[in-house]
């Protein structure tokens, strides 16, 4: 009992420091993503508490933070402006039409789950993804580099530009060697203070979160308790044509939503070697979103980048993202001060190592390993998340392996004939029978100059779908109008039950009541088990 208690004990220490490094990280992202979709910092932020709080209460992936992203932010830019050109510009219509259209993508993503749609995450293979690893830390990457030009898109230069490579590559060094020398200390919030307290002490003129948001046009961080949005009911009209705007934008926020953060549940299974559930994060997700479009945030989902530093800083459980989410809401409260002072470029380190933990380097080692139709997959997926989103590289991603499966599949169809001794030709099918080898499985046949009698034996075959069907019966009457008999044999009793709704006649050519010789099912598990194992190997 002394060792899981001094255990636990231990692990909520490393839980709570890694709490307070995602905190610190995720001030700037929230605030540059609030920039992003058009709307105040403080929305951005009361988002990332709001979700972050929720998700890593009730979520089904302990250790995972979920926060405003970039993702959807560049979704939302354009429903913000296409909302705010509906009412006078005073209004500011746009910002409420957000929060209607994000409470409602957390009704989709909540169906999602009751629906238990989170386990079609199985169907991404492993190359998309990798590939979509790669383009996420090519994202984080490039969105980083922003932090290196000024208030007019400028780059920095000269002692400016120097000055803020020296602290990132002073943050950088200090994550890299610290756990070198100890693995008690988080390197990422040790990283954090030593850089903070070299510009603050040394009073170096280098940009800051403060200075960052008031160059964005914010007033700070400093704000009050996130408070209920009546206005969506008055300034938002709940009719047809509310709905027939915001529905689009929220099925496409939901499915992004979604698809990143399941893929990244993925991600931090494989770090830590355990399993989430998935239908649980869809609910945790859908409810967070309802939550944060009544009380004025912009809405969010899993951050790749954040779980990471959490992760790799030592977060395990639901506490860090809890600490993460509450030290959050208490910079606004209290501290917006201090944390206006922490210098981006410590941030933006931060973020490098990330970006170096996250891309998979041994892509590049198995490139010439793995077939060419992977190597497609991966190249296109990285690309796509960057040129797009990670929605669309997703969805392709799965679609071209979904291609390449189904044409590897179609060239297996094979049929092996023989004729019997009362001059009955057999043709024994092996392989899957689906729209992509119909093609393959009619060339076997030669209807003109086969004899009266075809047995066709589907014992290594299965019919998988309607094209499946239709092939059958066109060569059923292909022979019967030829006045030849054919018999099918062998086929599984769903295989049976499909076409006998496509058809009676099929009643008349299936063999029934025979059982395959080639497989049968053991009765006694335990005397199958025993027998097994009195066979070498």
């Amino acid at each position: 009992m002394t060792e899981f208690i001094r255990k636990r004990a231990a692990n909520a220490k490393n839980d709570i420091l890694s709490g307070i490094t995602v905190a610190l990280a995720l001030v700037p992202e929230a605030v540059a993503f609030a920039f992003v979709a058009g709307v105040d910092p403080l929305v951005g932020l009361y988002a990332a508490f709001m979700i972050g709080l929720i998700t890593s209460i009730f979520g089904g992936r302990p250790g995972m933070i979920s926060g405003a992203t970039g993702a959807l932010a560049v979704v939302m830019v354009s429903l913000v402006a296409e909302g705010n050109a509906m009412g006078e510009p005073s209004e500011q219509l746009g910002l409420y039409y957000l929060f209607a259209t994000v409470i409602l993508m957390g009704i989709i993503q909540m169906l999602a789950g009751v629906f238990k749609l989170g386990k079609f995450v199985r169907l991404i293979p492993h190359p998309v993804m990798m590939g979509f690893v790669n383009g996420l830390a090519i994202v984080i990457f490039l969105s980083q580099l922003a932090m290196f030009k000024d208030v007019n898109g400028d780059w920095f230069s000269g002692t400016q530009l120097w000055t803020m490579l020296g602290l990132v590559g002073l943050t950088m060094a200090i994550m890299f060697g610290l756990p070198k020398l100890t693995k008690k200390l988080p390197e990422a919030l040790i990283a954090i203070l030593v850089v903070s307290g070299i510009v603050i002490f040394g009073n170096l003129d280098v940009a800051t979160v403060g200075s960052f948001i008031r160059d964005g046009g914010g007033t700070g961080l400093e704000g009050g308790l996130p408070q209920f949005q009546t206005d969506i009911f008055s300034k938002v009209p709940f009719n047809f044509q509310t709905l027939k705007f915001i529905f689009p934008y929220a099925l496409i926020l939901a499915a992004i939503g979604l698809i990143e953060s399941l893929m990244t549940l993925n991600l931090v299974d494989e770090l830590t070697e355990t399993r989430g559930n998935a239908n649980r994060e869809c609910m945790a997700q859908g409810g967070a979103n309802i939550v944060t479009g009544l009380f004025g945030g912009m809405g969010g989902c899993a951050m790749i980048g954040q779980s990471l530093i959490n992760i790799k800083s030592g977060g395990r459980t639901r506490l860090s993202g809890i600490v993460a989410a509450v030290l959050l809401l208490i910079f606004i409260l209290f501290a917006s001060g201090l944390i206006e002072q922490v210098p981006i470029a410590a941030l933006v380190g931060v973020m490098f190592m990330v970006v170096i933990g996250t891309f998979a380097w041994s892509s590049f080692r198995i490139l010439n390993k793995i077939p060419l139709s992977d190597v497609i997959v991966l190249v296109a997926v990285s690309s796509l998340t960057v040129i797009f989103d990670l929605a669309i590289a997703v969805i392709a991603g799965v679609i071209i392996s979904a291609l390449v499966f189904s044409w590897e599949n179609a060239k297996r169809i094979r049929a092996r004939k023989r004729i019997k001794d009362d001059g009955t030709k057999i043709y024994e099918i092996w392989g899957p029978l689906f729209f992509g080898s119909i093609i393959a499985f009619n060339e076997k046949f030669d209807v003109k100059n086969d004899p009266d009698k075809v047995e066709i034996d589907f014992v290594e075959s299965r019919v998988s779908d309607h094209s499946a069907i239709e092939a059958i019966f066109n060569l059923v009457e292909k022979y019967e109008a030829a006045g030849k008999q054919i018999r099918l044999k062998h086929l599984s009793e769903d295989c049976k039950v499909l076409l006998y709704k496509s058809s009676p006649k099929f009643r008349e050519v299936i063999e029934e009541g025979i059982d395959d010789p080639r497989y049968h099912l053991a009765e006694n598990p335990e005397a199958f088990t025993k027998g097994l194992s009195e066979y070498k190997f």
